[in-house]
Formats: C-alpha cells, structure tokens, sequence
C-alpha cells in the first residue's frame, strides 16, 4: 500500500508549537511579554503554533503545577524537549534559540 505524498512536513513531523506564557497581571513588563510573544510567533511560527497565555493571580493552580519562579515565563510544551524562557521576551535570538528554531552553534 502507498503512503500518501507529504505536503507539509512541519505538521507530519509534529512540529506544531504548543506555548504557554505565564504572566503576573497585567503589568507593563506582562504587556510587553505578551506582545513580544506574539509578534514572534507570527514571524518565525506562523500558522504552526497555539499561544496561551495565564494571568498566575487569575490561575494560581495552573502556576504551581508548573512550579514557576518568576513571570513572565514562556514554557514550549511541544515539540519536546520542553523548554522555559523567563523575561519580558524582548530578546528575539535568544527566543529564536530558546525555541530551538536555531541550533545553539549558529548563535554569535
């Protein structure tokens, strides 16, 4: 039996994004994080990704299920390996990285 033809190899390979930001309020430094999350994922993700974001004074459980530390925190659910990113996500190398959307060797 043939296997039918790849058309998009991200979505066969799993690589959908499943991202979780972690915010405090809506503070400045959230606002910023929120923005900058999804200004990225449109530019380096689009249409391969689901941004959710959680105020932890609105969903305290969720929080500590994920044992934050700090807030902002991007957390990358999937593709594995999950990763975590802390900050205002400012910073696109390093989210690029982060991510692993560029291997570590390619960062200067």
């Amino acid at each position: 039996m043939a296997t039918p033809a790849v058309e998009d190899e991200h979505e066969v390979a799993g690589d959908r994004y499943i991202l979780r930001l972690y915010v405090a309020g809506m503070t400045s430094r959230s606002a910023r994080a929120v923005e900058n999350v999804r200004a990225f994922c449109e530019k380096h993700l689009e249409g391969r990704y689901d941004l959710q974001v959680i105020d932890v004074y609105q969903q305290p459980a969720l929080a500590k299920s994920e044992q934050l530390i700090a807030a902002p925190t991007l957390i990358k659910k999937l593709p594995l390996p999950l990763r975590r990113l802390i900050g205002d996500m400012s910073n696109e190398d390093r989210i690029l990285v982060g991510l692993d959307l560029v291997p570590r060797t390619e960062q200067a």
